[in-house]
């Protein structure tokens, strides 16, 4: 492995929702000649980048950029998928002389950036429509069942309602004829030795997270978020895509299907945010073996271990 002076070093912010990690990102870019790059599985698609909380066009003028809105939310981005264009975007900021910069709150996007992956199977996206139309005639409980019988060890870890992980479990099962838990098992993939990891983690405290996290959905309501959602496509009962589990979707579908009130859908939407940011924080706290822990932005001690 190269000598780590040698290696190119790559800053890797990661935190929960309405941490400040999308400022903090765009500061030490400024400061340190950066190109900023997605890690949020919401934030990679188009379509809702008001409720996925994407750079406003302030930030993206101020520094590069990349991997934000890029997918067509139709698409799944897998964690090695991600993986593979974060790396190119990484080698294309080093070849202009820039430093990379990767901020979000999807901890398993890092993990395989940082860490590595075990090797996974690519399956037909043909397999995948077809294995989501049968869930949905069947319902959750029955297709949980089915898997139950063929692959008793996945079924075991994986919730009824988690369609997206139930698919995924099922698909391999069929293209491989081995359970996903085996897969899993393999080591994984090593990291590029050429590459310096400074895992930044930004947790902070839970009073103050959670005042960001109703705040910030305040704000997305007063800039028209709603009006994003209802003109973004409605779930259809085969072909769910990624962004209708983004935070706030769900509850704001609800009031604009006149199942909720305005004032219960905002109640809703920022409980399961906070919800979902307490989540975050125990994973990064636990999972990310990060360099520096801030509880608040703090780009100098970031350029600090440059």
């Amino acid at each position: 492995m190269p000598d780590a002076q040698k290696r190119q070093t790559v800053v890797v912010i990661g935190g929960p929702t309405a941490s400040g990690k999308s400022g903090l990102a765009l500061a030490v870019a400024q400061a340190a000649n950066g190109t900023v790059i997605n890690a949020d599985s919401m934030q990679v698609y188009n379509g809702l980048a008001r409720l996925s909380a994407q750079p406003p066009a302030a930030d993206t003028a101020a520094a590069p950029h990349r991997l934000y809105g890029v997918l067509p939310p139709s698409e799944i981005c897998s964690a090695v998928r991600w993986r593979d264009m974060a790396l190119d975007e990484i080698a294309r900021a080093q070849g202009e002389g820039r430093l990379p910069v990767i901020a979000g709150g999807t901890g398993f996007y890092i993990r395989t950036l940082t860490d590595g992956i075990s090797p996974m199977p690519e399956v037909s996206p043909h397999l995948r429509v077809q294995l989501a139309a049968e869930i949905a005639a069947e319902g959750n409980e029955n297709f949980h069942k089915r898997l139950a019988a063929q692959d008793p060890v996945m079924a075991a870890r994986l919730h009824p309602g988690n369609t997206q992980r139930l698919i995924r479990a099922m698909e391999v099962l069929m293209h491989t004829g081995k359970s996903l838990a085996e897969w899993q098992a393999l080591p994984p993939a090593g990291t590029p030795a050429h590459l310096r990891f400074i895992k930044v983690a930004l947790l902070p405290p839970r009073d103050v997270l959670y005042t960001r996290c109703n705040a910030r959905f305040l704000q997305m309501m007063d800039d028209g978020v709603l009006e994003e959602v209802e003109s973004f496509p409605p779930p259809q009962k085969d072909a769910a895509w990624p962004l209708h589990k983004a935070l706030g979707y769900p509850e704001l579908r609800a009031y604009l299907d006149g199942k909720l009130s305005r004032s219960d859908a905002i109640i809703a939407a920022q409980q399961s945010t906070r919800h979902y940011a307490k989540r975050q924080v125990t994973w990064f706290r636990n999972q990310m073996a990060a360099d520096i822990v801030l509880e608040t932005p703090d780009a100098a001690a970031i350029l600090a271990a440059l």
